[in-house]
């Protein structure tokens, strides 16, 4: 009896460890743009706090907040808010989507380094992204024909950029769909003709940023919204955030958290 209690007693401290490592398991899937933040969050997280694994993934706002309606993440990232009826999807799922916002955005309009425009109008990028102007000498820059680079449909960026100003109208058929920021500022910076958008945080010295009816987006344009393309960065969650989510988002609310957005390029929301 004396020995079976002793290999019981092993057998438990066996388990136990792998149980607290099951219960610190944490997903977090979605938004190409929220991917750094999410990512250097993480390391940092989990620098504090070893028993917690984070799984960060990528794919577009669209497939993070499919995943948190399917429940097979525990927190959706997403460069947009959730569409009336993704949430009805959701509740019609038994899902109660929770807005938590983490930083501040905004979409940078991109040039190649040989571009010598100084800048847009919300007019002229939907009468490019419409297709309506295809030539950038009618804008006051060189005779060369406009590349138009967009994100896929899957991207809460494009979504974001769709409604701001292409208001529903349809982008240009011959628009390359990309399916990341990194995949657009390649693709600007490989090509003289090309236009595209990113969220601020992959803007580098590769392509050149076009103010928009006068205004650069900034820490200040984005805060005061007076950059028409600023947004909020999301992370969903089932409810109001429980257990190791809490604690993450919490952690990236904190002073710490928000320096990391803005190390990562992004814009603190304090």
């Amino acid at each position: 009896m004396k020995k079976l209690f002793i290999i019981t007693i092993a057998l438990a401290l066996v388990i136990l460890p792998v149980i607290a490592k099951k219960s610190g398991q944490l997903t977090c899937s979605g938004s190409t743009t929220v991917l750094p933040i999410a990512q250097a969050e993480a390391e940092a997280f989990m620098s504090k706090h070893p028993e917690v694994n984070i799984s960060i993934r990528g794919g577009g706002s669209g497939v993070g907040v499919a995943a948190l309606i399917s429940g097979t993440t525990n927190i959706a990232n997403s460069s947009r808010p959730m569409k009336a009826k993704e949430i009805s999807q959701a509740k019609g799922k038994g899902i109660n989507p929770v807005a938590n916002i983490i930083a501040n955005d905004g979409i940078a309009v991109i040039v190649s380094k040989t571009n010598n425009l100084k800048g847009l109008t919300l007019s002229q990028l939907k009468d490019i992204y419409s297709g309506k102007i295809t030539n950038w000498s009618v804008l006051g820059g060189k005779h060369m024909p406009i590349v138009v680079i967009s994100r896929d449909v899957a991207s809460g960026t494009f979504e974001v950029f769709n409604e701001k100003v292409l208001a529903g109208t349809k982008v240009i058929d011959s628009a390359q769909m990309l399916a990341s920021n990194n995949a657009i500022i390649t693709t600007v910076a490989d090509t003289p003709g090309a236009i595209g958008y990113v969220g601020l945080g992959y803007v580098n010295e590769k392509v050149n940023v076009l103010p928009v009816d006068k205004v650069v987006p900034s820490k200040e344009t984005v805060k005061n919204a007076s950059y028409k393309l600023s947004r909020k960065l999301y992370m969903y969650t089932n409810g109001k955030p429980a257990g190791e989510a809490a604690r993450f988002i919490d952690f990236i609310l904190s002073a710490e958290g928000q320096k990391i957005v803005e190390e990562q390029g992004f814009i603190d929301i304090h």
